[in-house]
């Protein structure tokens, strides 16, 4: 029973061994830390809100440049659309004919 006295005083000055508090320190240390820790915070979301800006710059330049190519395709579907009806006005039966090819050849391949 002895042993059990031991252990209870032991566990008791472990708790009550030093004289001065640790706890004064930690707090310049967590303030440190605090502050450290709040710049990098400053830099990181600097960074970040640099990035969303760069990347809101490159999809707002391709967009329009979407836009410029999608009015240079439609164009190009617009001429080609005249071009077609010009030649089937002028040259009938070759188009007929062109037609008739076209959808048997497509026949074949659906098969």
């Amino acid at each position: 029973m002895a042993t059990t006295s031991t252990q209870g005083s032991a566990w008791q000055e472990a708790g009550n061994s030093g004289t001065t508090n640790p706890n004064v320190g930690a707090t310049g240390r967590t303030a440190a830390l605090s502050e450290n820790a709040a710049a990098t915070v400053d830099k990181i979301a600097s960074s970040a809100h640099q990035a969303v800006d760069r990347i809101a710059s490159a999809a707002t330049s391709a967009a329009s440049q979407f836009g410029v190519k999608g009015e240079e395709v439609m164009e190009a579907k617009d001429r080609m659309l005249d071009t077609a009806r010009e030649y089937v006005r002028e040259k009938p039966f070759a188009a007929l004919g062109i037609a008739l090819a076209a959808g048997f050849i497509i026949s074949r391949i659906m098969r």
